[in-house]
């Protein structure tokens, strides 16, 4: 029987317990910010990617949800520009791994566990974070919130990643996205939940609305972000803290309101009619 994820999303799509503390890479010759629960020993981390032609500033609301649930977070404000480099922004997210593993955190008073480490990302930056995970032991969890197209493929990188998976994708089917997330969680080697959100879109996951109305890119989808930011939180504290109550979150065949959960078959047919419908546009 699938597990109903309405009883702790609501409360995971909202800010958490911690203070939250933000600091700079800089100091360890990376640009973009560090984000941590004002203390914590032991605590599960994530380096967080960005999409295209989108800086950090547009996750803080994202990243200090994060942090604000006892995990923290780094991200680094690089490859930002119109022609990224995906492969080198999936190494600055391995170095961030190691940074927040390496050293203490805010002012000293957090500790992350090497044990509990994880990549997450958005569009591009949830493409260059499988890039990192491929064939790494030390990545414990992927979280990934409508992923797009890389170079190398984020798809193919799919088939070798082992830690359990968690793709969100669009459930608006009359929109063609920048990637195949349906596709991604088919090649999954590893345990993976791929759910889509009712009215969420990969244009509308960050937080940079008044560009993104000035292009005509999206409207606010504060709902759909909650609910997003939610479904991430509860599939990271599951996995990386350990935290079984949230178990339900990396169930691939959770409901929850606004969200399906898909299962292998669906996932599979999904994966190759979007790539139909690519290949004839």
């Amino acid at each position: 029987m699938s597990e109903n994820l309405n009883k702790h999303l609501p409360k995971l799509a909202k800010r958490g317990p911690h203070r939250v503390l933000v600091g700079d890479l800089a100091y360890a010759g990376l640009p973009g910010k560090v984000y941590t629960p004002a203390e914590g020993n032991g605590i599960p981390a994530v380096a967080f990617g960005h999409d295209w032609f989108t800086g950090i500033k547009a996750y803080h609301v994202t990243l200090r949800h994060l942090a604000s649930w006892g995990i923290a977070v780094a991200a680094p404000d690089t490859q930002t520009g119109m022609n990224p480099d995906h492969r080198s922004l999936a190494a600055d997210l391995t170095t961030c791994l190691q940074i927040l593993a390496g050293v203490k955190l805010g002012h000293g008073n957090v500790i992350v566990s090497p044990g509990k480490l994880g990549l997450a990302g958005h569009g591009m930056g949830a493409g260059a974070a499988i890039l990192a995970s491929a064939g790494e032991e030390k990545v414990r969890a992927v979280a990934c919130a409508y992923p797009a197209v890389t170079s190398p493929s984020s798809e193919e990188a799919a088939r070798t990643v082992s830690a359990p998976g968690l793709i969100l994708g669009s459930g608006r089917d009359n929109l063609v996205e920048s990637g195949n997330p349906a596709r991604i969680a088919h090649n999954w080697k590893g345990d993976v939940a791929y759910r889509e959100l009712e009215k969420g879109t990969q244009q509308g996951f960050s937080e940079d609305t008044v560009r993104k109305l000035l292009v005509g890119a999206s409207g606010p989808q504060t709902s759909a972000k909650e609910t997003a930011r939610g479904l991430i939180t509860g599939f990271l504290l599951h996995q990386l803290a350990g935290e079984k109550k949230y178990s339900g979150f990396s169930d691939p065949e959770a409901t929850a309101k606004k969200v399906e959960s898909l299962s292998a078959e669906q996932i599979e047919e999904k994966a190759y009619r979007h790539r139909r419908l690519s290949l004839t546009q």
